[in-house]
């Protein structure tokens, strides 16, 4: 299915038919929606970069669900692009006629709201992850807007802060490297390291700098850090993996890796590598390969009317999803599961990591 709508002989409309619908404002926008609506959906990824690892899996994770089901699947990148992403969504949905389902991970907060009003004016059946407004909630575009998404950002980040603290000895100086400033996990992020420094006065955030979830910004800011404060780093903390990898970078180029521990969130290879190394003290992962096929598999189920959106449970519309912690003392399960196999998962288990609704 390529977006087009095919009219048999038998199936073909009477033309004045056609005009009289088009005329009332009906026809040229339901009719396609019903004709597709026998065929199959295309089952549709938005995510920021394919650079980024942890996006990489993403999409994997998405076509392991495609596959299972034997539906086509496309993906969409922004590049950071919040115009870019947001344009390539509708231009799909016009292509499928809105015959779809879509997984999203915005790239920005704001774009959650234009992304779902296309999607219910569209008919398609969305579900958001990571960034949304907080006065947009699923219930307010039923039953198109099947689920958001989240990970307790606060909890993550205080809780790999509190390794990285007790890692160099419960006291000195640490420097901070947030993500994208306007995202939902970058703010929550940098909460739970504030919440951290607060509950331990003997440890000195030297500097915080925004690397915006990218490595080779992370490698840059580190390695200036590491000329300024010198011998008074004792600890990195990283609102995500692919800035603590960029950190790690800097460090290896000043033989420090390994000296100078650093925390971080995603669960990538690399940053799972660099624990069993040594050099990371620990990661956090929210498992983005469930996320990119779960996320289908919810809108999907909805779509297939398996199950009604308006009569789920609000932690079954924005709620937060259960993350793994990888440090020292786990980390080689972890990789033989999840590192050199493809994970094995439920797809029809919708809600099995459901922690609980968001907070207000």
């Amino acid at each position: 299915m390529n977006g087009r709508i095919d009219l048999s002989h038998a199936a073909r409309v009477d033309r004045r038919t056609f005009l009289t619908g088009a005329a009332t404002g009906l026809a040229v926008a339901a009719m396609p929606r019903k004709l597709f609506a026998q065929n199959p959906p295309t089952l549709v990824t938005s995510i920021r970069s394919l650079s980024n690892p942890y996006h990489a899996v993403w999409k994997t994770g998405a076509e392991a669900y495609a596959k299972s089901v034997g539906l086509e699947h496309v993906t969409l990148v922004s590049e950071g692009n919040s115009e870019k992403g947001i344009a390539d969504i509708k231009a799909m949905l016009a292509k499928t006629g809105g015959n779809m389902v879509l997984n999203s991970d915005p790239n920005d907060t704001p774009d959650a709201r234009p992304i779902v009003e296309a999607c219910k004016a569209a008919g398609a059946y969305v579900v958001t992850q990571w960034n949304k407004p907080a006065d947009l909630h699923p219930t307010d575009f039923n039953p198109n807007y099947v689920s958001h998404i989240e990970f307790d950002g606060i909890a993550s980040g205080k809780q790999i802060a509190e390794i990285l603290f007790k890692s160099i000895g419960g006291s000195g100086g640490i420097i901070a490297l947030g993500g994208m400033i306007s995202t939902t996990a970058a703010i929550e992020r940098k909460k739970g390291l504030d919440q951290a420094l607060a509950a331990n006065p003997n440890i000195k955030l030297l500097d915080f700098q925004v690397a915006n979830w990218k490595s080779t910004e992370a490698f840059d800011l580190t390695s200036n850090l590491l000329t300024r404060f010198g011998d008074d780093i004792k600890g990195i903390w990283a609102a995500n993996d692919d800035m603590g990898t960029g950190a790690l970078e800097a460090l290896r180029a000043e033989n420090l890796a390994g000296k100078v521990p650093i925390v971080g969130i995603d669960g990538i290879k690399s940053a799972v590598d660099a624990v069993r190394n040594g050099e990371f003290a620990c990661t956090v992962t929210s498992d983005p390969f469930w996320q990119g096929g779960m996320g289908l598999a919810i809108g999907y189920n909805a779509l297939m009317k398996k199950f009604d959106p308006t009569t789920e449970p609000a932690d079954h519309r924005e709620f937060y999803g259960e993350v793994v912690l990888i440090s020292k003392d786990n980390v080689e399960e972890y990789y033989k599961t999840n590192v050199e196999a493809q994970p094995t998962l439920d797809w029809n288990d919708l809600w099995g990591r459901v922690v609980g609704p968001i907070r207000v």
